[in-house]
């Protein structure tokens, strides 16, 4: 069952962690000074003849200087005696005296369910596995010899083979006690409209789908017969799997950004496998489809400026093209995309087999930016030696440029589209440089791409913030403080998971703080503050972490800090988190309104934008209110 935080935290506050480990140590006298609650000892979890072992009753944290475990009382207990989580807060709450919560028996059985459906996923994995090691798999093993898969690389992305049954693997699950209706659940077998299911991938090779947190959710099948009427079988939808809104090797990927600052997405497994074992980690694909939005909106998650890389067929240009229609609207200053196209006929895996890593890395540095893209599928092919061509293609571009959202960028790529368009066609026109909203004679007379503001206020200041700043180019305060809360306080993440996943921050720095984050709690999710800062501090990002520190001190902002009580951190931290999606909501539905404006000066749609901007007003009095992070409830929880 879950435990909630103020719980757990209530037990910690009755129970110094000294009674706890001191039943299974001697402190050294020496070095120890319990007054103030500070002892050492030689450390239970490896040999030593001097003590290197400290705990703090104030923070409630022991670490070893020797061996370097830590952890908290929870932690002591599952790690040394070998208990569940669940068994060591029971052992805990008998030590404070603290009744163990009542069980809620409807949230227990639906995480049950879940867990157990992981579990299934999980041991079909190992099936898959293990078969591909057995004389079945032999087939399946020479042609990921051809593909020159390394048998670690094979086993790195636990890669299996499905045999050619209709029962192999429901009878390796139904014999591990595994349900009918479980493995229908995890889409394994076929069961609609036939009497009697069956294995859903049979003589395939298998490529497990894992999730943000490296859990298995789904597969992938590659199928060995040439007549087979898919050769690529995705798992269907499921409680646990959602195929746009997942992206193959995503957890591994965001690892890697540790080393690099972008992610790379290409098409698909074999793509993402063969590059990894190339030394590309950074890699990504979709499962089977175009990308959608969500995939989209998890890139931008990763790296402000994810490459999208594409086979160099028509098909492959056809799919950049796609992508580029489904970014357009919604990029802006910060957030945008890049296109590395393939040399025709190759594809990634077939690029770092022929030619090696470095044709690969020289594709990435010859990746076009959205707006080459876009100009080159406009004109490539087409002559306009016609007064009505040429104006078919302004026509056309500037249709294409009135779909970005972001009022700012659309005025700085239709102006980039009009210099294009003069250069193209040798005008000796001067190009316009004003800022957007001029609205004089000259201004109206620079042709279609001409602003049609008019004097409109909002559209000047808008254009003159956008040449001040990009919006990934300062530490935001509020930014800061939330990151730096979610460091110093991991509890708030198993609490706010769904928010904290996916936290929208413009800053790129925060960003690979808040991914080094996430992936240290994906491999433990019971890691503490020390585990996160020791992530930090491997991914080279100590002076990020200091500079976000160090700014939220200045603005007196104490409740993130490490010293901070955890309640008044969690209040803080969610009052701060619903300002922060709040503003972030508002600030999309502001650009929305003044576009429509734009587009159509009606007094709906002024009247919208009135209320907007009135809703914008008091989120930042919010905001000035509680200066970013909430209100003190009066404990600082600092020395």
């Amino acid at each position: 069952m879950r435990f909630s935080p103020n719980f757990l935290d209530e037990i910690r506050d009755r129970v110094p962690i000294s009674s706890v480990i001191g039943a299974r140590v001697s402190w050294d006298r020496r070095k120890t000074n319990a007054a103030k609650g500070d002892w050492w000892a030689c450390c239970p979890f490896h040999g030593e003849k001097s003590p290197s072992f400290h705990c703090e009753d104030k923070k409630g944290r022991y670490h070893c200087f020797g061996c370097g475990v830590s952890g908290d009382h929870f932690r002591f207990l599952t790690e040394l005696d070998g208990l569940s989580f669940p068994e060591a807060v029971e052992r805990m709450a008998d030590m404070a005296g603290v009744p163990m919560p009542a069980r809620d028996v409807h949230e227990e059985r639906r995480e049950k369910e879940r867990a157990s459906l992981h579990d299934v996923m999980e041991l079909a994995t190992q099936f898959f596995e293990q078969k591909l090691q057995t004389a079945e798999g032999a087939k399946a093993r020479s042609y990921l010899r051809e593909r020159g898969l390394a048998p670690t690389t094979q086993q790195a992305f636990r890669i299996g083979y499905a045999l050619d049954s209709r029962n192999a693997l429901k009878e390796f699950l139904a014999g591990k006690g595994v349900e009918k209706a479980q493995m229908e659940a995890c889409g394994l077998t076929v069961f609609e409209d036939v009497p009697v299911s069956y294995d859903r991938f049979r003589d395939r090779i298998m490529f497990p789908i894992p999730d943000s947190r490296g859990r298995i959710i789904a597969f992938g099948g590659r199928a060995m017969a040439s007549d087979a009427l898919a050769k690529y079988l995705n798992s269907p939808e499921t409680e646990l799997f959602h195929k746009g809104n997942v992206l193959y090797n995503f957890a591994r990927a965001r690892k890697a950004l540790h080393k690099t600052e972008t992610v790379i997405a290409v098409e698909g497994y074999m793509d993402v496998i063969a590059l990894a074992q190339a030394g590309f980690e950074n890699v990504v694909a979709p499962l089977g489809t175009a990308l959608t939005e969500n995939q989209l909106e998890l890139l931008w998650r990763m790296a402000p400026e994810p490459l999208l890389c594409f086979d160099g067929d028509q098909a492959g240009l056809k799919a950049a093209w796609r992508a580029a229609d489904l970014a357009l609207p919604v990029v802006e200053a910060g957030r945008t995309v890049r296109f590395a196209l393939l040399p025709e006929g190759k594809d990634p895996d077939d690029l770092v087999r022929s030619d090696g890593r470095e044709a690969f890395s020289a594709v990435l540095g010859e990746a076009r930016p959205l707006v080459d893209l876009l100009w080159s599928r406009e004109t490539s092919g087409r002559t306009f030696e016609t007064p009505e061509r040429r104006a078919d293609l302004e026509k056309s571009l500037r249709e294409l440029t009135s779909r970005i959202k972001d009022e700012s960028l659309r005025y700085h790529y239709q102006q980039e589209m009009r210099d294009r368009m003069l250069r193209f066609f040798g005008s000796t026109r001067p190009a316009r440089r004003g800022p957007p909203g001029g609205g004089g004679a000259k201004d109206r007379q620079a042709g279609p791409w001409a602003s049609r503001g008019g004097g409109n206020p909002i559209t000047e200041s808008l254009g003159r913030s956008a040449l001040l700043k990009r919006s990934g180019d300062v530490m935001p305060l509020r930014e800061a403080t939330l990151v730096v809360a979610i460091v110093n306080h991991p509890a708030l993440v198993e609490e706010y998971f769904e928010h904290v996943e996916f936290l929208d921050l413009t800053n790129a720095e925060l960003r690979r703080l808040h991914a080094v984050l996430l992936d240290t709690l994906a491999h433990d999710v019971n890691a503490d503050r020390d585990a996160v800062i020791h992530g930090i501090a491997e991914a080279g990002i100590t002076e990020i972490w200091e500079r976000a520190v160090e700014l939220v001190k200045r603005a007196r902002q104490w409740p993130a800090l490490a010293e901070a009580a955890a309640e008044d951190a969690r209040d803080a931290f969610a009052q701060a988190l619903h300002l922060h999606v709040s503003t972030r909501t508002l600030h999309r539905e502001l650009k929305a309104a003044e576009t429509a404006l734009a587009t159509d000066p009606s007094d709906e749609n002024y009247l919208h934008l009135v209320e907007v901007k009135a809703q914008m007003r008091d989120a930042q009095a919010a905001e000035a209110l509680i200066e970013g992070f909430g209100v003190s409830s009066g404990r600082s929880g600092m020395s």
